[in-house]
């Protein structure tokens, strides 16, 4: 009888941490490619959105296109009876000789879903709102900016529509960050006006280009998206730095774990899709908004098409050699730009859903056949996960369920030959980002 109890009780457990939420499914469902195409072709039609182009037209240039996307967040909110704050925050930048050849107000559109429980804790989404032509100081030539970044802000809008129809114990931040051509000035100003409020950031996901599939190599790929994540903060203090020469972690910073969370969630969910994780702050040489949070000390990555063409990037709008060269709407494909709307739109529910992560997570078992763990228990949780993967692994691939506890021994499991970490579960299933132990336990 025993053992059919213990079989009963085993199974039930094994259930409970294999479940998956079905209003996950119903998230990805319901993003909508032609919402994204009428968006993304709205905003190409302002004809250009450089940071400096024209503030007072209806039409034309980055006011009219700020302009119309608070429109539409304000649409979002009035239909989800005001559950979105939607407000400018601005910030004048002065002339600076390089990029920005006169005094302008950079100025980003925020919509904010205030949480049930943890209403000071924001996931972010972002996308940028500004383009550029081939001069990065020519603010008057048509720059269409379809795929960069008129893709990442339509899905940023998009997320918005959808998720606003549900509640959620943590904030949700959907905003338009303006600047990013002219020096990230957009995210720069939001993170510090973040830190002027107090807000306790779970990490931002920057969308900048998510709506090509062809790459300048030839080759076509629209399941594949990669995840750009640096591997420890820029903040970290010389004595962290010190104690990762000794216990590890030098890919186990804040942001590689968002990332991880990402790629889990999106093979979870979305398994027909093929997340690719990056570990590099951003491509070879460039920058994207994520960057400025990252310096500001908050978790950031950058979610983006795996195959970038290069012709439609950042380039005047012409022919040559038989080559189309400019970032026009015929190029962008809008079942990709879902696909990967969707897997921002779900990640940002599983964050919103879940607890806070464990603080103050110890770790122990020098010279010994056992790791050890002590946590601060989260208000909330139903119970937590002890990770563990091999030193060369991308991804934590073995964990150990536990309830009712802030303290655990793994037993068997050698302390040097892995790294570690510990999340939170809420009761429907959801987890927290994870945590890499930052303290020893020494006895």
């Amino acid at each position: 009888m025993k053992k059919y109890l213990f079989l009963t009780i085993f199974l039930s457990i094994g259930i409970l941490n294999a479940q998956t939420d079905t209003r996950i499914y119903d998230i990805i469902n319901n993003v909508s490619a032609e919402r994204i195409k009428k968006d993304i072709t709205k905003l190409a039609n302002f004809g250009t959105r450089h940071t400096l182009s024209d503030t007072v037209s209806n039409t034309r240039g980055i006011g009219a296109a700020r302009r119309w996307i608070k429109s539409e967040f304000d649409k979002i909110s009035s239909d989800c009876k005001n559950c979105l704050n939607v407000f400018y925050q601005k910030d004048l930048v002065k002339e600076d000789g390089r990029r920005i050849v006169k005094d302008v107000m950079v100025v980003n559109v925020v919509a904010i879903q205030k949480g049930t429980k943890y209403p000071n804790r924001y996931i972010i989404m972002s996308g940028d709102i500004d383009s550029r032509v081939s001069n990065p100081n020519n603010y008057t030539s048509d720059s269409p900016g379809a795929n960069d970044n008129a893709s990442g802000m339509a899905g940023t809008i998009e997320a918005a529509r959808v998720l606003s129809k549900y509640e959620f114990e943590n904030s949700i931040i959907y905003v338009g960050l303006s600047g990013e051509e002219q020096g990230l000035f957009g995210g720069r100003g939001l993170a510090a006006y973040a830190k002027e409020k107090g807000w306790e950031i779970i990490g931002i996901m920057n969308n900048d280009m998510i709506g090509n599939i062809k790459g300048v190599d030839g080759v076509i790929d629209n399941r594949t998206f990669r995840i750009f994540s640096e591997p420890v903060p820029p903040t970290e203090s010389e004595r962290q730095r010190r104690a990762r020469r000794f216990y590890g972690g030098e890919v186990d910073g804040i942001s590689r774990q968002l990332a991880r969370y990402i790629h889990k969630t999106t093979k979870t969910y979305m398994p027909e899709m093929n997340p690719k994780m990056i570990y590099r702050l951003d491509r070879f040489g460039r920058g994207g908004h994520h960057r400025t949070f990252n310096d500001a000390g908050y978790a950031g990555i950058r979610i983006m098409e795996a195959h970038e063409n290069y012709t439609q990037q950042h380039q005047d709008i012409r022919t040559e050699n038989g080559i189309e060269y400019g970032d026009k709407i015929k190029f962008v494909n809008f079942d990709y730009a879902k696909k990967l709307t969707a897997v921002n739109a779900i990640n940002l529910a599983s964050i919103a859903w879940a607890p806070p992560s464990p603080k103050n997570v110890r770790i122990g078992g020098i010279v010994q056949a056992s790791a050890k763990f002590s946590w601060d228990k989260v208000e909330g949780a139903k119970g937590y996960k002890i990770y563990w993967r091999d030193t060369t692994s991308p991804t934590w691939d073995n964990y150990q369920y536990v309830e009712n506890v802030n303290e655990f021994t793994l037993k068997g499991i050698v302390i040097d030959n892995y790294f570690f970490g510990v999340s939170a579960v809420s009761t429907n299933g959801h987890e927290s980002i994870v945590t890499f132990p930052s303290g020893i336990l020494r006895n």
